[in-house]
């Protein structure tokens, strides 16, 4: 890969492991450190694990990994990551809290993954910063921490704060830190020995499934929603999708307000521009194509639609020009940008 800065002291990281922690959320960012020494051929990144009292600690599937060390640690560090799972809540000790308060004192950057970002805002670090965790727990997140900006992006940074949700959005937001420090070809080279079809941005958000987030309490939007998504090339009109659930277009407006926060024709157009900006940065299909496969007709319109919602039009987005603002959030965890009018209030058979 090219020599790195040899007189540079390696990157110090502390993962404190939670009992039950995520094991692929927690390797998932440990192996992007060992790849980056590896094709460096420095060592760039060091690193420990940590718990309570030195003793080794159980993963959510039963396997136990040994600690380097306890907390506080006799290693000077860098950077703490909290890595969660399950039970979050159980894992609150005073002990834990105090020490991550105290980084935080230090000015260290402090990190978490999974549900771990629990306990960075139970100590009082993440007060008016944004911050990523799973899916699953945002909901709950948000309602006992009012002050945080709780995202459904993969990863966020924030100051001197990382997060992550679980899975494997670690590695997307180590593979960044990478970038920013080291440089992107490292991080691409990392990415393509994991196989990885491409780095995902801070910009990326989770698929949030609506079940989730709504419950079974309304099975005529969920089943809208299932049409919706089942129909992305060929979209129905919304008289058409009322009538297939035994709704008129009022009702089925009205349903859409009240839990999502968005018209139904807003909503078809978040899925398909949603969609053709995986199939974008993940296949090879021309934007002609995916304009088709996304239901539009009419590629001008498609793009113009697709800078509205995302900042950039389809071929900037692919060429990587420039990095993208901003992308919307999904309109079920927060409001998202406005489209223009002639996005918003457009039929769907365009």
């Amino acid at each position: 890969m090219g020599s790195v800065s040899s007189l540079r002291q390696p990157v110090r990281i502390g993962f404190y492991l939670c009992n039950r922690f995520t094991m692929i959320a927690m390797a998932s960012a440990i192996e992007v450190l060992r790849m980056a020494n590896q094709l460096s051929g420095e060592t760039l990144y060091k690193w420990y694990t940590l718990s309570d009292d030195g003793n080794p600690v159980t993963a959510s599937d039963c396997i136990s990994i040994n600690a380097d060390d306890k907390i506080p640690s006799q290693h000077e560090l860098d950077i703490v990551i909290i890595c969660g799972g399950l039970d979050i809540q159980k894992n609150c000790s005073p002990k834990v809290i105090s020490w991550i308060a105290q980084q935080d004192r230090k000015h260290k950057t402090i990190g978490a993954i999974c549900t771990g970002s629990y306990l960075l805002a139970k100590s009082g670090v993440m007060h008016d910063k944004s911050c990523s965790i799973h899916w699953e727990n945002l909901a709950g997140f948000q309602e006992a921490f009012p002050t945080i900006r709780v995202s459904n992006k993969l990863f966020s940074f924030c100051e001197k704060r990382m997060t992550s949700a679980g899975g494997t959005a670690p590695m997307d937001m180590m593979l960044t830190m990478v970038s920013h420090e080291h440089g992107g070809r490292l991080s691409a080279a990392i990415s393509e020995m994991f196989m990885c079809e491409r780095v995902r941005s801070s910009e990326d958000v989770q698929k949030v499934p609506l079940r989730n987030l709504i419950g079974t309490s309304q099975p005529k939007l969920l089943e809208t929603v299932s049409l919706m998504e089942a129909n992305l090339e060929e979209p129905f009109a919304i008289d058409e999708l009322a009538s297939l659930v035994q709704l008129s277009r009022r009702q089925l407006e009205r349903l859409f307000q009240k839990h999502i926060q968005c018209s139904p024709s807003r909503y078809y157009l978040h899925l398909r521009l949603t969609r053709a900006r995986q199939l974008l940065t993940q296949t090879n299909l021309s934007v002609i194509e995916i304009s088709i496969a996304c239901g539009f007709v009419s590629t001008p319109h498609f793009s113009k639609c697709y800078r509205d919602y995302f900042g950039l039009p389809p071929r900037e987005e692919r060429q990587g020009l420039k990095q993208a603002p901003t992308a919307p959030s999904a309109p079920l965890s927060a409001p998202a940008t406005e489209l223009s009018n002639s996005a918003n209030d457009e039929q769907i058979a365009i």
